[in-house]
């Protein structure tokens, strides 16, 4: 039996970006009482665990960054990963969060207590923590796709994930395997074809490599950065451009649009077919980079090296089909081993926009709806990407529809930080101990969400049909993008109704005797 009283006020699972930010925006409100659990050993998340060679960001430095703590002292204009990792643990120490992390705590499973009005995380280790309110901040990028690939558990050499990379790796003068050619095994590639006696890199689905515009940040641009305001401006001037762009997209009539959206494909394709040609030395090979569909069809990712790969005469692309991994190397359908001492499977990771994603059994909430369940069965849909029906003082900071495509991480992140601290502070100011998004409020977004997405869906879904999708999902939608401005995002996080949901009380008599549920009653 759960005690009345639950050992934290708030508890955060993930110590990544969204944890951060969810524990910075708690100590503004001034909510003092809230852990951030996370099962590594370190905060960071995706920063922290991968640290392959050529990891940086593909977004603008100065714009990968939380508001409320700017950095002037960016060395490129796409970071390297350590960089960015490094910003991390200046976040956690300038804002004192510290104290409240607790890592090597994995939770098995989460399961709401209706009578005590609070949520039980069942620990690997068999403990229990209990907890008023809980912020999932897992982050967009779950556990890593093990490859449906036969033999993998054959192979003699050494074989690693992107994610498992330890210092200790060493590719130089080994033959290496490539499998995967999405924004990771680019940057990899990239990163150690020069080292390799051999890199044979396999790929499914081209993927557009832009030339990515990366150099140094001159010691008096860092010194212009600490002038006071430049960063909201470059910020604001970034939101409102993609934002007009963003609403053109939702707003046009589809008559309009896509023929427009026609006429784009078929000229990036023919834009990006003429860079190859200029930068990649055998006619075959750029043919086999350029993709099928249009630029959008899939994730591009900003890359400059990547094609050039193929030019040093160690290195070469395969397309045909693998068949299985055998213990000298891959072979393919052809029957040709590709022999290797050391095999990179970079194929992706479980996307929080992907139903399959969401495990049944993981998290349970009242009258026994399980999330994984509601996922697979409804498809993706969260009220403002933040909460769900059935699921009470429960909120995700990366939800279904939560990125406006416009900036990086961090600001997504704030948004939807900024619309569950609100929901916490207006629980705690009605004194509720049970709030739950009304099931009419949930509906209500989510249609907006189809009606404003048509041009996106049709984009994704339609017109590039058959493509292999990060944007789209196993049930054909396109729930990874928000189709609002980020600044209307960002107005609804702020100003989202109260009346959008229930609020509930429990009351205990002296003796912590009979609960009283007002759970239904609008205080």
């Amino acid at each position: 039996m759960t005690r009345s009283t639950p050992d934290h006020h708030v508890v955060v699972i993930g110590a990544g970006i969204g944890g951060l930010c969810a524990g910075v925006r708690l100590q503004q409100a001034g909510i003092e009482d809230f852990v951030i659990i996370d099962r590594a050993a370190d905060l960071g998340g995706t920063w922290r665990d991968n640290v392959y060679p050529g990891i940086a960001v593909d977004i603008p430095s100065v714009i990968y960054q939380f508001p409320f703590l700017r950095n002037p002292q960016w060395s490129r204009v796409f970071a390297p990963g350590a960089e960015v990792q490094a910003y991390h643990q200046r976040v956690a120490e300038s804002f004192r969060l510290r104290p409240h992390f607790r890592f090597g705590v994995e939770v098995r499973n989460e399961e709401w207590d209706e009578e005590n009005h609070c949520w039980r995380l069942n620990l690997a280790d068999g403990a229990v923590f209990t907890a008023r309110f809980v912020i999932s901040a897992i982050g967009p990028f779950f556990d890593p796709k093990k490859p449906a690939i036969e033999g993998l558990d054959s192979f003699a050499g050494t074989r690693v994930t992107p994610v498992q990379w330890l210092p200790e790796h060493d590719v130089r003068g080994k033959r290496v395997a490539v499998i995967g050619t999405g924004a990771t095994g680019v940057q990899l590639c990239g990163a150690i074809a020069q080292d390799t006696q051999s890199l044979t890199v396999f790929q499914r689905t081209p993927v557009y490599c832009i030339p990515k515009p990366d150099f140094r940040i001159p010691v008096i641009a860092q010194w212009a950065l600490r002038i006071p305001g430049l960063f909201s401006v470059i910020e604001w001037g970034a939101l409102v451009g993609g934002s007009l762009g963003l609403w053109f997209m939702i707003h046009t009539p589809g008559a309009v649009m896509r023929p427009l959206m026609r006429a784009f494909d078929r000229a990036g394709r023919a834009l990006y077919g003429a860079y190859l040609r200029a930068v990649v030395r055998d006619p075959e090979v750029a043919r086999e980079l350029l993709p099928s569909f249009g630029p959008f069809g899939n994730r591009p990712t900003l890359n400059s090296d990547f094609p050039r790969v193929f030019n040093k005469p160690h290195c070469s692309l395969v397309t045909t089909p693998i068949e299985e991994v055998v213990p000298e190397g891959v072979r393919t359908a052809d029957g040709t081993v590709h022999e290797a001492d050391f095999l990179i499977t970079a194929t992706g990771f479980e996307l929080f926009s992907e139903p399959a994603s969401y495990k049944r059994g993981r998290v349970t909430g009242a009258s026994g709806r399980d999330l994984g369940d509601f996922f697979n069965t409804h498809g993706m849909q969260a009220y403002e990407s933040v909460s769900i029906t059935g699921f009470p003082n429960r909120w995700i900071i990366v939800g279904p529809y939560s990125w406006t495509g416009n900036g990086g991480w961090h600001g997504l992140a704030d948004t939807a930080v900024t619309h569950i601290v609100r929901a916490i502070s207006l629980a705690d100011e009605r004194r509720a101990t049970r709030m739950e998004v009304r099931q009419e409020a949930l509906d209500r977004f989510h249609q907006s969400m189809l009606r404003n997405g048509r041009n996106l869906k049709y984009y994704f879904t339609e017109l590039n049909r058959g493509v292999r999708s990060y944007w789209k999902n196993a049930d054909d939608d396109a729930p990874l993008l928000r189709p609002t401005t980020t600044l209307q995002a960002r107005r609804a996080a702020r100003h989202f109704p109260a009346e959008d949901y229930a609020y509930g009380q429990r009351s205990v008599d002296a003796d912590c005797g009979a609960v009283v549920d007002h759970s239904q009653a609008t205080v």
